[in-house]
């Protein structure tokens, strides 16, 4: 079995070919605000250097709070530079364009999505005990195309449901370079 910090790694990328994903702190605030239901995961990332900028650990705590009231599942990630690679930003754009803000990301599931599992609730999430008779015909005929990406989305959720067990509602995960 691989680790979270993997499928969440896995979970990115391919949300990131599935044009699933969001990034950005402002971004992100605003989806939450127009479509929250969309939204399966919120990526609050930071190193050490950004744990002095009180500015973004206002907006950390604000999302979270979003979130916690919203059944949006929450990780706070360090490792900046593993999240840039993942992602494939150029930290030196010789167009003088300055780099995405990685601080949030939020990982979207939208209904047309082939990234979407067969069954889901009406959140987006994934269901784990699929009833025939609770799927639309359509999703039964049109199967997911990509059904890794679904695990590393179970997994994940399954982590952050087993944290919040714990009275831990939002789990911290350092992603390494690699």
């Amino acid at each position: 079995m691989e680790t979270v910090s993997q499928a969440l790694e896995e979970l990115l990328v391919a949300a990131q070919r599935q044009d699933c994903l969001t990034v950005g702190v402002y971004e992100s605030a605003k989806l939450m605000n127009v479509d929250p239901d969309s939204v399966v995961l919120c990526l609050l990332a930071t190193d050490e250097e950004d744990e002095d900028d009180i500015a973004l650990q206002i907006h950390f705590t604000l999302l979270q709070a979003f979130c916690c009231d919203n059944d949006i599942n929450i990780l706070r990630v360090s490792g900046m530079r593993r999240l840039s690679k993942l992602l494939g930003e150029d930290t030196d754009d010789s167009n003088g364009n300055e780099p995405r803000d990685l601080h949030c990301i939020l990982v979207t599931v939208s209904a047309r999505s082939p990234f979407q599992p067969a069954c889901v609730d009406q959140r987006g999430r994934v269901a784990v005990f699929v009833s025939l008779t609770a799927c639309p015909v359509a999703l039964l005929q049109n199967p997911p195309v990509q059904p890794l990406q679904c695990q590393a989305l179970q997994d994940v959720s399954s982590f952050c449901e087993e944290s919040r067990c714990r009275n831990q509602w939002v789990p911290c995960l350092e992603l390494q370079d690699g």
